[in-house]
């Protein structure tokens, strides 16, 4: 059996490994376009902000530590067509510029996702920056050593991670958000004003509700115009989204989603025959909502290829769906959130609600103990959990989420999350653990 893998990241290489796994006997080729596979790309920020030394120290394996596995592995090698009918694919190598085409028994679409690009953003501009892989992290790394004013456009994970990481290197920042608040697709507004409070708190000039129309300079960047003047920058962030790379799957005749990504069934199946996709250009099944979406995260897009390299390789997996869990650090918060907030709840038309309850993530006689915020949001007359947000000044606590996380893929209510055997130690929880308290208070409610 040949199985060809296109992408050689977070999905890719998982896929790999996993149908190697499964079956050793197995022929196993991946193309990857750039010249680094199996590198932690959610690390970047912190690369640029000096907590984590450099990029080598993102990369999880090397090429020659998978070919010793018995994985082949081509760096810069572009695969431009997909003929399903021969069970072929057209591979150009960006080196030597020949083409090729190359068999296969199982196909693997993982191309992940590219950022968007506004009209105002495509220019030839010196300090105009992404950050999507480590290219693009080397490039701003370089950009950063010369500059003293960023402007970030985008306050979603990426804007709020280099808000602080570029505050660590000596900059001034200006975010720019064009919707009312930061983080506005992970939280509820009150909790989003919380985490602008801190990005303030340190020194970040947060503008919301402004619209950028151009840039300014001749060959480096000197400003961003927006609807409500200038902002002068000599390094430009944009981080307003990204969107799948879906081109190689649909020119092959693969049936994309609603959400614009690839449409896949639980096994990781496209609609062509022994074609898979997995990662971040593939949509999967939100398990609250019942819905397909598109959430691209690292650890979705490395449990997706594994189903795909069991299947691959002959097996029989299940991808069971995504709760909508991420978590972020802003400066001294940790903030979390899992499955609906009480926002997105209401935009479904469901009968939501929400409890808050603020207190401390240790007991609150321990030396150690921080503040620390949840809200919990369950359907009224069911019980059932939707989702809850976390923000706490001790950004570890916030891992809680990860308990309601693992309860709403199994339709638990908020009575399920009080009776939860809860660990309690005094430098670990606090007195009567707060996700307790806000489960008992919302099962009041419901």
């Amino acid at each position: 059996m040949r199985i060809v893998i296109v992408g050689g990241v977070a999905a890719g290489m998982s896929a790999a490994s996993r149908a190697r796994r499964f079956n050793p006997d197995a022929q196993i080729v991946v193309f990857e376009r750039g010249e680094q596979i199996s590198y932690g790309a959610c690390g970047l920020p912190y690369v640029i902000g000096r907590e984590v030394e450099d990029f080598d120290r993102l990369i999880a394996r090397t090429p020659e530590q998978m070919r010793g596995r018995g994985i082949g592995v081509r760096l810069r090698h572009d695969v431009t067509g997909v003929d399903a009918q021969a069970a072929t694919i057209t591979v150009t190598d960006r080196t030597t510029g020949q083409s090729c085409t190359e068999p296969y028994d199982r196909l693997l679409i993982a191309t992940g996702v590219s950022p968007v690009r506004p009209d105002w953003a495509v220019t030839p501009l010196g300090g105009v920056h992404v950050l999507r892989d480590i290219p693009d992290g080397e490039a701003l790394d370089a950009s950063v050593r010369g500059a003293k004013r960023a402007c970030i456009v985008g306050g979603g994970y990426i804007g709020l991670e280099l808000a602080e990481a570029l505050r660590a290197r000596g900059l001034s920042v200006v975010l720019l958000e064009k919707g009312p608040e930061v983080a506005g697709r992970m939280l509820d507004p009150d909790y989003q004003r919380r985490v602008r409070a801190e990005l303030e708190r340190h020194g970040v000039d947060v503008r919301c509700g402004v619209t950028v129309q151009g840039l300014t300079g001749k060959e480096r960047v000197s400003g961003v115009q927006t609807d409500h003047g200038l902002v002068r920058a000599d390094l430009v962030v944009v981080a307003v989204g990204v969107k799948p790379n879906v081109g190689l799957a649909k020119a092959a005749g693969a049936r994309l989603g609603r959400t614009g990504a690839v449409a896949v069934n639980a096994r990781q199946e496209t609609s062509m025959p022994g074609v898979f996709s997995a990662g971040d250009n593939t949509e999967s099944v939100h398990r609250v909502m019942r819905r397909r979406v598109h959430i691209p995260l690292g650890l979705t897009a490395n449990r997706m290829g594994r189903i795909a390299g069991v299947n691959m390789a002959g097996g029989d997996a299940r991808f069971p769906g995504v709760v909508g869990t991420g978590i972020f650090k802003a400066f001294d918060l940790g903030v979390a959130r899992t499955g609906l907030t009480q926002a997105e709840a209401d935009a479904l038309g469901l009968n939501a609600v929400s409890v808050d309850v603020s207190s401390t993530d240790h007991a609150g006689y321990h030396r150690t103990s921080r503040p620390i915020h949840v809200r919990l949001t369950a359907e009224k007359g069911s019980g059932r959990l939707l989702g809850a947000q976390l923000i706490g000044e001790n950004h570890l606590s916030v891992k809680r989420v990860d308990v309601v996380a693992a309860l709403l893929g199994q339709r638990a209510t908020a009575q399920d999350l009080f009776d939860a055997d809860l660990a309690y130690a005094p430098p670990f929880s606090g007195v009567w653990d707060v996700l307790l308290v806000a489960a008992d208070r919302l099962h009041k409610l419901v």
